[in-house]
């Protein structure tokens, strides 16, 4: 919505492909038969169809489908949360080795009602892949988890590929944006992973089109480059429901052009940038040399005793 209070009509580059092929309902069918959710469904992510269809990639949501925070932002449910699923980890592992995935990411709905925010059901989601899928690499994507040390450790134990936490957007706009989070809650959770782990690659993900300003995009930027964040996703919000907060502004690929010019000045290592860039968007990209070295010496290996039998 404008300063009119008019609507804004989607641009034409906002125009999604549809995509229903034989892997977009392959995966959509693994998916109800194991009983897991995907934010890729739950989150109404405009990418659902070049993923699962295309890159025949997906990102699990685990923790059930109830978020204990209303972001303003998000089309996850919000409310109370049933009780856990002991079984899931085991379930994801199982889909991620049929589906021969060769990265993946787990996310979760905010567990605030849990101690550890759900720390160690990401771990063991994390050792149950590595069991069942050794080639594959792993990316979580956790809420702040309340920034408890406890169950960072925790969750930082299992080792993840790729550790991600979103900013969201900027530090004027969080209260209105995000609900219980805080930015520089977040910005310490970060910072905290890089500590843990330096060789880890740290992840964050800002939206625009909330009103904020460019000087507040590089502040951002900044803040995040300061905390140990080596990779960032900028991406154009859209509102899920009118219900949502609405949008103030379409950014055009040349604005998401000089952002991600920006970015890599200021020492990003990768910085994916436009209209349906999104946390989990060509993840699979971002893997670092190492990780892609173990993944393709278990592939090879895997192929290799699959011919001797």
């Amino acid at each position: 919505m404008d300063k009119h209070g008019t609507y804004l009509r989607k641009p034409e580059w906002l125009k999604i492909r549809i995509n229903t092929n034989h892997d977009y309902r392959d995966i959509k069918h693994l998916m109800r038969e194991e009983r897991l959710h995907t934010v890729c469904e739950e989150a109404k992510c405009p990418n659902i169809h070049e993923c699962w269809a295309s890159r025949r990639t997906a990102t699990f949501m685990i923790l059930g489908d109830i978020c204990t925070r209303g972001c303003r932002f998000c089309a996850v449910k919000t409310g109370r949360p049933t009780e856990l699923d002991l079984l899931e980890p085991e379930r994801v592992a199982d889909s991620v080795s049929k589906m021969r995935l060769r990265h993946v990411v787990v996310t979760a709905v905010a567990r605030d009602d849990l101690k550890d925010g759900g720390a160690l059901v990401f771990a063991e989601t994390i050792r149950a892949i590595r069991r069942k899928a050794p080639y594959c690499t792993i990316e979580v994507l956790p809420s702040d988890m309340k920034g408890d040390d406890e169950s960072i450790l925790t969750l930082m134990a299992a080792k993840p590929d790729i550790f991600d936490h979103n900013i969201e957007t900027v530090r004027r706009l969080t209260k209105r944006v995000r609900a219980i989070a805080t930015y520089d809650r977040s910005l310490a959770v970060l910072r905290r992973v890089k500590e843990l782990s330096p060789n880890t690659p740290v992840k964050s993900s800002i939206m625009v089109g909330l009103g904020e300003t460019k000087e507040e995009i590089i502040e951002t930027m900044d803040d995040l480059r300061a905390n140990g964040v080596d990779i960032l996703v900028i991406g154009q919000y859209l509102q899920p429901t009118r219900k949502h907060l609405d949008v103030i502004r379409y950014y055009s690929p040349q604005a998401f052009d000089e952002l991600r010019d920006i970015a890599l000045s200021k020492g990003f290592r990768h910085c994916e940038a436009g209209p349906l860039a999104r946390s989990s968007y060509h993840a699979d990209e971002q893997v670092d040399e190492e990780s892609r070295r173990r993944h393709d010496h278990l592939i090879q290996q895997t192929e290799e005793e699959t011919k001797a039998e």
